[in-house]
């Protein structure tokens, strides 16, 4: 299965409210589709009963309310970076998985919102105040700095995915590939920094 980074602009004050009640999480990575939600809400109140409960007849958890919560218009704006994800942190930190803030933000940025499972873990909320800490670390960084970190056979090595990066170039072009969804990653960060918002991320 593949797996895709995606990051989705957020207001500060919404970003709050997730993080005090997780399950609105998919609120904002999957507005259209309330069971995600509801299936999120019922898991975290315990609703259904469990083995002891059924067998004594003890009465399950009341399921929590659902809570009104709604995005203003054009607050959500999302990017995906496709599989280019690991190769771009790679080639920012010179790690696989680590590196120092705040250029690890793909991986380690914010705060994870709770145990809800959006993916392979759960999602990480950044407030405006992160986002224009990245958006500030990102101007310094060019092209030619991600050509110059883009190392091939390291990146085999420390099994970066989607483990491409060895491919003959005239067939594959995996550094191309990484730029492009930098060049799109570094805009959309610059874009949500002016427009303080913060950011939930998401690898799915």
């Amino acid at each position: 299965m593949s797996m895709i980074l995606e990051l989705h602009t957020v207001s500060d004050a919404s970003l709050a409210r997730v993080l005090a009640d997780p399950p609105l999480v998919w609120k904002v990575v999957s507005p259209d589709d309330d069971t995600l939600y509801d299936a999120a809400r019922a898991e975290a109140g315990g609703a259904e009963a469990g083995f002891f409960q059924r067998l004594f007849g003890w009465p399950a958890r009341a399921r929590p309310p659902a809570v009104d919560f709604s995005l203003a218009p054009g607050e959500v704006d999302t990017i995906d970076l496709d599989k280019a994800w690991h190769g771009i942190h790679f080639m920012l930190t010179g790690t696989a998985w680590e590196g120092a803030p705040p250029l690890n933000f793909l991986l380690h940025g914010g705060t994870e919102i709770g145990e809800v499972e959006v993916g392979y873990g759960p999602a990480r909320g950044m407030t405006a105040a992160e986002v224009k800490a990245v958006a500030g670390a990102l101007a310094g960084i060019d092209e030619a700095f991600m050509r110059a970190r883009f190392d091939p056979a390291q990146m085999m090595q420390l099994d970066i995915y989607p483990g491409i990066w060895d491919r003959d170039p005239a067939e594959d072009d995996s550094l191309g590939y990484c730029l492009e969804y930098f060049s799109e990653l570094k805009a959309f960060v610059t874009r949500a920094a002016e427009r303080g918002a913060g950011l939930v991320i998401t690898l799915t």
